[in-house]
């Protein structure tokens, strides 16, 4: 059983939804029991998206970092995000996407396909574990992975630990 456990808190942000936008992971590792420690910060912005694709691009952007650092999973992965629509979408929802020829519950197309359909596949290859957490709720390391995302979205971001 190995103990190295690499834990990402996400966010996301949007002024205007849509509008200026912005993404943050908070990239922990724990080795042996240990205090995780901040291995690393990401995050981005764009000019024009939603809330909901900046929710789904930090824990797809992360797990693309982590895939290009790793030549093999030799940690277990476990996402964390404040987006219901992220952690329900990825361990609910998509099964049935799937099976609808990526139609909702309401027979309509489902908006985002391309990025869930990123999302998952980087689920597949590096089988993350998902968990829900309450945004502004006082965990520190979500609470950085909003304000790093918010400054994005404002176009003044924060500077980010390497």
């Amino acid at each position: 059983m190995q103990n190295n456990k690499i834990t990402i808190y996400t966010d996301g942000a949007a002024k205007g939804n849509p509008g200026r936008a912005g993404w943050a992971a908070v990239i922990l590792l724990s080795q042996n029991s240990g205090e995780p420690r901040v291995l690393v910060e990401l995050g981005g912005n764009t000019e024009h998206a939603t809330n909901n694709q900046m929710e789904l691009m930090a824990p797809i952007e992360a797990l693309k970092y982590l895939k290009s650092k790793m030549s093999k999973p030799a940690f277990d992965i476990e996402i964390v995000s404040d987006s219901k629509y992220v952690i329900l979408g990825i361990t609910e929802w998509i099964f049935n996407w799937q099976k609808n020829n990526w139609r909702n519950a309401a027979k309509k197309p489902v908006v985002n396909r391309e990025m869930w359909e990123e999302l998952y596949k980087l689920t597949q290859e590096l089988k993350p574990k998902w968990s829900y957490v309450k945004g502004h709720a006082g965990y520190e390391h979500n609470e950085r992975a909003d304000v790093i995302a918010t400054s994005f979205a404002e176009g003044e971001p924060v500077e980010l630990k390497k």
